[in-house]
């Protein structure tokens, strides 16, 4: 439905998101200029495989014959499956490690970036409206795909990426990446659901000055629950919460888990009665994250925090 929508209203460029996997996943019927792969973690195990070579392939499954292929992060279980892809597809394949991450800030809610390319001596500045941390690893990966669509004739000029760049959340609507919708205390919604996305999450927690932390947290069924709550602090004050669909894991379930992994907290029926009671506990140095789900973080009602 979507591809025929593109159609009917003739979009210049489309960016295509897989689903789940990618060698089966409906996305994959189209030839793209370019094929992107950020990095391979531990999710969707049931489906995918048992192992990150397993689901390394199916990750490679958008490898098309002779289309380039950018590598966002590469670890040795992924490396070589990629390449034997590529090698087999007769495709190219690019990695976004050409370049490395010299420094970066955080000021006035955006994440700074200085960035040094192989066998130039000149640093590049970025500005990310999206301050997550996580985001410079993003950001290499974004560098290095518009480099391969340039050499294909695209013209993409480093004032449109940088444009681009610090107004990403307005421009595509994309929210829950460490997104702050309260001072004060701070607020942050982060849609991290899976052991690498919380691990992300814990570091950027650990950069953030706060005095107290309130997490609120909900899960759906289907993820390893256990893994995700392993990784959290056990210094923190918890709300257990759900999304209001099938899927989610019962508030009160998730909070007996979280138990195991000395997590203690008290059950809420909804996110944001979740959010005000941690507004009313937190002073206003303290720092509330909601994180867990994305269907958790698309029901937080940002206009009333």
């Amino acid at each position: 439905m979507a591809f025929d929508y593109f159609a009917e209203q003739k979009v210049d460029v489309a960016v295509v998101e897989v689903g789940l996997g990618g060698r089966l996943d409906s996305t994959n019927v189209i030839t793209p200029e370019i094929s992107i792969i950020t990095n391979i973690g531990w999710d969707h195990m049931n489906i995918l495989g048992d192992s990150l070579e397993k689901i390394a392939f199916e990750k490679a499954g958008i490898i098309k014959p002779g289309i380039p292929v950018v590598i966002g992060e590469t670890i040795p279980e992924s490396l070589t499956v990629f390449e034997k892809m590529a090698m087999e597809k007769k495709s190219e394949l690019f990695f976004a490690n050409k370049r490395t991450i010299t420094d970066w800030k955080w000021q006035k809610h955006e994440l700074i970036i200085e960035v040094a390319e192989q066998h130039k001596t000149d640093r590049k500045y970025y500005h990310l409206d999206l301050p997550g941390i996580y985001q410079a690893k993003n950001l290499l990966t974004v560098l290095e795909s518009c480099s391969v669509l340039k050499n294909k004739g695209f013209i993409i000029d480093e004032k449109t990426i940088q444009t681009a760049l610090r107004k990403t959340k307005k421009l595509t609507g994309l929210h829950g990446r460490w997104e702050i919708i309260h001072e004060h205390p701070t607020i942050v919604l982060d849609v991290g659901h899976n052991e690498d996305g919380i691990k992300q999450i814990v570091q950027q927690i650990e950069l953030t000055h706060h005095h107290d932390l309130h997490i609120i947290i909900g899960v759906v069924k289907d993820k390893e629950v256990e893994k995700v709550l392993s990784q959290l602090p056990h210094s923190a004050h918890y709300y257990f919460t759900q999304a209001n669909i099938p899927r989610a894991l019962p508030a009160g379930i998730l909070k007996e888990k979280a138990g195991l992994f000395k997590l203690k907290g008290e059950v809420y029926p909804d996110v944001n009665i979740a959010i005000q009671a941690a507004k009313t506990k937190s002073s206003e140095k303290d720092l509330i994250l909601v994180c867990g789900s994305v269907f958790l973080v698309g029901e937080v009602n940002t206009s009333i925090h």
